[in-house]
C-alpha cells in the first residue's frame, strides 16, 4: 500500500549504528555537529543502540532526505506503553523528496524488521500539529488508531497477530501537577533540537520574572513513567498544567502564561 517507490533517482538506505554514526549522523541538525544539540543527540545515541534502536536514513542522488528512527518499544522514549512491539519515534522525508514514494520504502523496512524480530507488531504516536509525523502514511498501510491523548495525538499500530494493544497514560494531569508552581522544562537529549528550545524558553521565562527550572529525563522509564504529553521528550508546564509539548516563540509563550495566570 502507500506510494509506489519512484526510481528515477538513485536512492541508497544507509542503516547508522554505533560503528559509523559519527560518519553518517543521524540526519537531524546534520549542518551543525559542532552543536551542544547534536552532541547530546550523539551520546544519547551510543546507549540507545544497545538497546536496540535502528536509524535508516534515505539518501537520493547522495543526499539526505529521509529517515526513520525506531526501537523495541520497552525502551521508548514517548510516554506510551508497548511492549512486545516496535515504536517509531521519528519517520520523516523533506523537501522535494515528498511524494515519492520514500516514507513509504522506509516504513516497509520497519515492518519487515519488526517482523523478522517476531514482535506483536509496530506502533507510533502521531500528531496533526507538529513535532510528530501525522496519521496519513501509517493508515495507508493499514496501521489503526488504538488510542489517543490531549491535545492532538493519536497512537496507531499495525499488529501482526493477536496480542494486546499497546496504550497511553490516563493522568496527564495528574503528572503535570507533579512539577508544582513556576515555569518548568522538561526535556531530554533524544531530539537534538531540544538543546536550543531549552535555552530560549529559559530565557524567556528570565526575562518574565518566572521561577523556572528544568527537569531532564534520563531513561525510557522516566520518560513512559513521568512525561505530561504523550510526545514525552519535551513540555513545557506552568503551575502544574501542560503549556506545550514543543517549542514555542516567546510572544505566544508569553500570551499563554499569562493566561494560565489569569
Amino acid at each position: 500500500m502507500g506510494e509506489s517507490l519512484q526510481m528515477s533517482s538513485r536512492i541508497e538506505i544507509v542503516t547508522v549504528d554505533a560503528t559509523n554514526v559519527a560518519q553518517h549522523g543521524f540526519f537531524c541538525y546534520k549542518s551543525k555537529p559542532t552543536s551542544e544539540g547534536y552532541r547530546r543527540k550523539l551520546n544519547w545515541l551510543e546507549q540507545r543502540f544497545a538497546e536496540g534502536l535502528r536509524i535508516k536514513i534515505l539518501v537520493e542522488n547522495g543526499r539526505s532526505v529521509g529517515f526513520i528512527e525506531y526501537l523495541p518499544g520497552e525502551w521508548a522514549w514517548r510516554a506510551v506503553h508497548a511492549a512486545n512491539y516496535v515504536l517509531i519515534h521519528c519517520l520523516w522525508v523533506v523537501g522535494r523528496a515528498k511524494g515519492k514514494g520514500y516514507g513509504s520504502h522506509l516504513l516497509s523496512g520497519c515492518l519487515e524488521a519488526a517482523r523478522e524480530a517476531q514482535a506483536a507488531g509496530v506502533a507510533m504516536v502521531t500528531s496533526r500539529r507538529v513535532w510528530l509525523a501525522g496519521p496519513e502514511l501509517l493508515l495507508k498501510h493499514g496501521f489503526e488508531p488504538v488510542d489517543e491523548a490531549p491535545p492532538a495525538f493519536q497512537l496507531l499500530v499495525k499488529k501482526f497477530r493477536e496480542a494486546p494493544s499497546p496504550t497511553l497514560p490516563r493522568d496527564w494531569d495528574e503528572r503535570a501537577r507533579r512539577f508544582g508552581t513556576g515555569l518548568t522544562i522538561i526535556c531530554s537529549d533524544q531530539c537534538p533540537y531540544i538543546h536550543e528550545a531549552v535555552n530560549s524558553i529559559w530565557e524567556t521565562g528570565r526575562e518574565a520574572g518566572i521561577e523556572t527550572r528544568v527537569v531532564e529525563l534520563k531513561s525510557a522509564q522516566e520518560v513512559q513513567e513521568l512525561a505530561p504529553s504523550a510526545y514525552g521528550t519535551f513540555g513545557i508546564v506552568y503551575d502544574g498544567a501542560l503549556v506545550s509539548y514543543y517549542n514555542l516563540p516567546r510572544d505566544k509563550l508569553l500570551s499563554r502564561l499569562t493566561l494560565r495566570s489569569e
